[in-house]
């Protein structure tokens, strides 16, 4: 594979996003990262650089072929060519993932992409039966390289084709009956890109709980629960044995402080995650929350949400990663990332430093 002038490892990527967020992609990918943007369109943009830690980016897709054709089966079979022929001298014993994507906006697409698919399967079961068996719709959890078959329509005739992707860890996630708001699938949802969730007895203390969607997610995990909110808990989050429910301001709460044998503040209470995912400027919560539950170690784990709408989001991200940012300083591995489920706001997964 060709090198990217020195700023990448590949010389052709497709970065896939959340449609509608392509131009920020765009954006993250010129202005931060000194890449190059060949195009362009709903969920996608071709670039010469990989972004590892992108912030926009939900799927990379290096060095990617394209096929054109005016029929189903001319795609299938170009399709199938240069998968068969990508298979020379690789043996395929467990499950792969086998990708077909396209931006839900163009209207009819959806059911184009499912016909090609459907016809590529026929041809590779008659070709190869076994590896067809092997394939699975869908990528392993958590962020990380993956070898398989990916296929991105751009149009109705044309597609963009590789063997080599990296997921960044969103993913759609399975609502609960129970949760309380649609915000408890942004939680789930981080809990895959860091490879962790809260367990049986850890704490959690959730800023801005109501109506408890955040709260709830650890809860059902065993987790005990601090929930602070003026505003009510709904859903499995009310009256939840493992959920205390204060009626607090987020801005003002601070853990308690035990004493020394001198008199003087000792270490205080720290919790083993730190929830945030309130409707607030971003850089209120960062000034106000962010920086003193990591610079005083009040947590080890956090998922914060920071709202975007009003701010431009790219020069957010790169304040996020700048040398004097709190998470630069305290949580240096902090993942940054716009979730499948988020909207117009970035998620803050990360650890605090020993």
């Amino acid at each position: 594979m060709a090198a990217s002038r020195g700023r990448g490892t590949f010389a052709n990527v497709l970065l896939i996003c959340q449609p509608g967020f392509e131009a920020l992609l765009a954006r993250e990918v010129t202005e931060l990262h000194r890449g190059v943007v060949a195009a362009q369109g709903p969920g996608w943009a071709q670039t010469d650089v990989d972004v590892p830690g992108s912030a926009f980016t939900h799927l990379a897709l290096f060095e990617p072929i394209e096929i054109r054709g005016d029929s189903v089966n001319a795609l299938a079979k170009q399709v199938g060519d240069f998968f068969l022929a990508s298979l020379r001298g690789e043996r395929i014993e467990q499950a792969w993932p086998n990708l077909w994507q396209g931006p839900a906006e163009l209207v009819g697409l959806g059911r184009r992409i499912s016909a090609v698919e459907a016809a590529f399967d026929e041809l590779l079961k008659k070709r190869l039966s076994r590896v067809a068996r092997l394939s699975v719709p869908e990528l392993p959890r958590g962020p990380g390289r993956v070898r398989g078959l990916f296929v991105f329509f751009v149009d109705f005739n044309r597609a963009l084709v590789a063997r080599e992707a990296r997921a960044h860890g969103q993913r759609r996630m399975a609502d609960d009956e129970l949760a309380p708001s649609r915000s408890y699938l942004k939680v789930e949802e981080a809990f895959q890109v860091l490879g962790r969730e809260p367990q049986p007895g850890e704490t959690v203390c959730d800023l801005g709980a109501a109506p408890g969607g955040w709260s709830y997610s650890a809860a059902k995990r065993g987790a005990r629960v601090l929930a602070l909110d003026n505003g009510p808990l709904k859903g499995g989050a009310l009256n939840h044995p493992l959920i205390e429910h204060r009626c607090s301001d987020a801005f003002r709460f601070r853990p308690a402080f035990a004493m020394a044998s001198d008199g003087r503040p000792a270490a205080g209470e720290t919790f083993d995650w730190l929830f945030c995912d309130l409707v607030e400027e971003p850089h209120h919560v960062l000034q106000h929350i962010v920086e003193p539950w990591l610079t005083q170690r009040w947590c080890r784990r956090f998922v914060v949400n920071l709202k975007f709408g009003r701010v431009d989001a790219i020069a957010l991200l790169a304040e996020l990663r700048a040398p004097e940012s709190p998470l630069t300083r305290c949580a240096p591995g902090t993942t940054i990332r716009h979730l499948y489920h988020d909207r117009e706001e970035l998620t803050l997964i990360g650890e605090c430093a020993a």
